[in-house]
């Protein structure tokens, strides 16, 4: 199986024309760069006046022009700066597998991959934060243009597994730790990962994020993880550690198993108003983040 490098990860720029990173809601803190905000703060110039959205802040609402035209308008600012957008990649050998398309650890750095190009078109910064089972997360600092792209790239094709083995527990937790000091308030900040790390530690460092920053989160998931095995004996596990296992006699609490972590991940999303999309194997790319990059499904 032939994984991706780096002339695979510069191919996706042309997919990225004509897709955005934009806000559709505004951030606990102060959005920078050159996207369209709510939020009156240092830097950003008056752009124009719209009709009042749902979520924008009372402090923004133009009175003059609500009372003239008796509907609620708001200012719209922007900042000339781009902002700072991280991905978070959570490159734990567990991603080292695929039922069907591609693995999810190819899946995980096409979809970083197209997003890096979006951001780099859109003026904005890139830099991440990347986990690959060792005992430091890898850190590229935010760069602008091309420069920054190439960079990211270069060290998640390097980080990418190419052997199966367990996930690590603590290494989302650790990307997220790491990210904590390095970002600034009004960022961009995209968490690709199967989330199969999820603790405690890692809950508060996005809690602590997301109300700082505009935190998406995008979850990679396979078709067989949600609905178990097929009929019959199938040899499941890792190299060295592998043994036999009935589908039809596993697959109630398999499903069962998933369908709480599922439902988890989703409670967490909700609680902490998390944007989070699912990325399956068996969806191609650019298709899967089409409709992602246009108009984001954010959390009720």
């Amino acid at each position: 199986m032939k994984l991706p490098d780096l002339v695979d990860m510069v191919a996706l720029r042309g997919a990225a024309q004509g897709l955005s990173l934009r806000a559709h809601r505004p951030a606990a803190a102060q959005m920078h760069g050159p996207h369209r905000s709510a939020r009156l703060g240092r830097g950003l110039e008056f752009e124009e006046v719209r009709l009042y959205a749902a979520g924008d802040d009372a402090r923004v609402i133009d009175w003059r022009v609500t009372a003239r035209r008796g509907r609620a308008h708001s200012k719209v600012y922007r900042e000339e700066r781009g902002r700072p957008v991280w991905i978070v990649a959570d490159l734990h050998a567990g991603l080292y597998f695929g039922s069907r398309c591609q693995l999810k650890s190819v899946m995980l750095l096409r979809s970083a991959a197209l997003l890096a190009w979006v951001a780099a078109m859109g003026g904005d910064r890139l830099g991440a934060v990347i986990t690959d089972g060792g005992a430091t997360a890898r850190i590229v600092p935010p760069r602008a243009r091309e420069a920054g792209v190439l960079q990211v790239l270069q060290t998640l094709v390097q980080a990418q597994p190419s052997a199966p083995g367990p996930a690590g527990p603590s290494r989302l937790a650790l990307a997220l730790s790491t990210l904590r000091p390095l970002v600034q308030a009004g960022s961009l900040i995209l968490v690709l990962s199967d989330f199969a790390g999820l603790d405690q530690s890692s809950e508060d460092s996005l809690s602590w994020l997301s109300t700082r920053n505009d935190c998406r989160c995008l979850w990679l998931t396979d078709p067989l993880e949600a609905a178990g095995l097929p009929a019959g004996a199938h040899r499941v596990g890792l190299p060295g550690r592998l043994w036999w296992m009935d589908g039809d006699a596993s697959r109630a609490a398999w499903q069962a198993n998933w369908a709480k972590r599922e439902q988890g991940l989703n409670n967490l999303a909700q609680r902490l108003r998390l944007p989070l999309v699912r990325l399956d194997t068996t969806a191609a790319l650019p298709d899967a983040l089409i409709t992602v990059l246009k108009e984001p499904k954010w959390a009720a």
